[in-house]
């Protein structure tokens, strides 16, 4: 069930790299970059082929910050830039205009009901050569580096919404542990079979199921108890937030005690969002799109509470209310009533929705880390800014719990 708007992109880690081809030098355009540069121009900013990051490490990236004096257009990419107020406005305007006209009840009930349907069809549709690698994982989650080295021992990974392998197989291609085992799971018949189908295939180290990450049963050939590492990339936005708490339920049921979640997924105000059309908010932040497949785009206060519990969804809150109290203005807030007043996301969902879909999960996991990445993406032909924007975590199940 790997995520189509996600894997049919560049690879995300071209997406802070200039992907231009080199100028000559004698264009005298404002906005082109500069061949002849001095030698100690970093490699993230130079425009020299002999000196830049897609020569030098073409999978390291999050490191081009836009500074005051910069020209914005210089690059394809800004990293970390929060979006303006312009940005914002655009962004409220069409969430109003999303909720003014949703999906039909019938429709909501069509695309609800079965959704692996239109996965299947997704999958059918398009064949592994659609997806690109996903190579920059190992270094945003170094425990997947861990894991394929010589002496790691057994381990077990288990990859949620594994679609055509395009994360398995790279973890796989880098192994050098024989104990190593990943357990690619996806939603979609057809997703799995084209895993079996890759030439790359082991069955030694690799085993491809269809599995329902919210159902009542664990997926084929995993114990309870048994996984080291729970990848969950571009998956939980597939969920419906009913979904939520089972399939929590049931990562938690897999994982062996001090297990580790690897987690990436929309984040609230991606432009994937904001560009949403009528009659595809299923409910709030939750859209269908043309193919028939479903996306959510989440808040970070919001998946503190899925995966942390109560007391870090609350810490967060209030961080926010003591982050509202040092400004004026803010800009970032995502919800108003229907005074005006700005309402956390708790509230929000509360007013909009008649309930919380996220309820705080009764064993909470540790947050290792969570936070938001944000990415600015320049046309420099056109001057146009478009603002991306992720969720990236690790939770780790805490080497002592309840049963559950």
């Amino acid at each position: 069930m790997s995520d189509p708007t996600e894997d049919s992109q560049p690879d995300i880690a071209a997406l802070s790299m200039d992907t231009s081809p080199p100028l000559k030098a004698t264009n005298t355009s404002p906005h082109s970059p500069k061949v002849h540069e001095e030698p100690t121009t970093l490699a993230h900013r130079s425009h020299n082929p002999t000196n830049n990051l897609k020569r030098s490490d073409p999978f390291k990236f999050g490191s081009r910050y836009l500074e005051p004096t910069d020209d914005v257009f210089e690059f394809n990419a800004w990293d970390h830039v929060v979006p303006d107020d312009e940005y914002y406005s655009y962004a409220e305007a069409q969430y109003e205009s999303q909720r003014a006209s949703p999906v039909s009840d019938f429709d909501k009930k069509r695309f609800n009901t079965d959704p692996a349907k239109w996965w299947n069809r997704f999958y059918s549709n398009n064949t592994s050569n659609f997806f690109k690698d996903r190579k920059w994982l190992q270094q945003e989650f170094s425990v997947l580096t861990e894991v394929v080295t010589p002496r790691a021992g057994r381990k077990v990974v288990l990859e949620v919404g594994a679609g055509a392998g395009n994360t398995a197989f790279p973890i796989l291609k880098l192994n050098e542990n024989e104990e190593l085992m990943i357990h690619a799971c996806d939603f979609s018949v057809n997703a799995v079979e084209l895993m079996r189908g890759n030439a790359a295939y082991d069955e030694k180290y690799i085993h491809a199921s269809v599995w329902d990450i919210s159902s009542d049963s664990l997926p084929e050939g995993v114990e309870e108890g048994s996984v080291d590492v729970v990848l969950l990339v571009f998956i939980f936005s597939a969920l419906s937030p009913t979904q939520w708490e089972n399939a929590v339920r049931n990562v938690r049921r897999c994982l062996k005690p001090g297990g580790e979640v690897c987690f990436r997924d929309y984040g609230k105000g991606d432009l994937t969002q904001v560009r949403f059309k009528k009659e595809r908010l299923l409910e709030e932040n939750f859209y269908v799109r043309g193919d028939g497949t479903r996306v959510y785009f989440f808040e970070e206060a919001e998946l503190r509470g899925i995966w942390g519990g109560k007391a870090e969804a609350e810490v967060m809150v209030e961080e926010d209310e003591d982050s509202k109290g040092e400004e004026a203005t803010d800009t970032s807030s995502d919800y108003t009533n229907s005074n005006g007043d700005a309402l956390d996301s708790a509230e929000a969902k509360a007013e909009q929705n008649g309930d919380d879909h996220a309820p705080a999960s009764e064993y909470p996991f540790e947050i290792v880390s969570l936070g938001v990445d944000r990415r600015m993406l320049v046309n420099r032909r056109t001057q146009l800014k478009m603002f991306r924007c992720w969720i990236q975590g690790r939770f780790k199940k805490p080497d002592t719990v309840a049963p559950g």
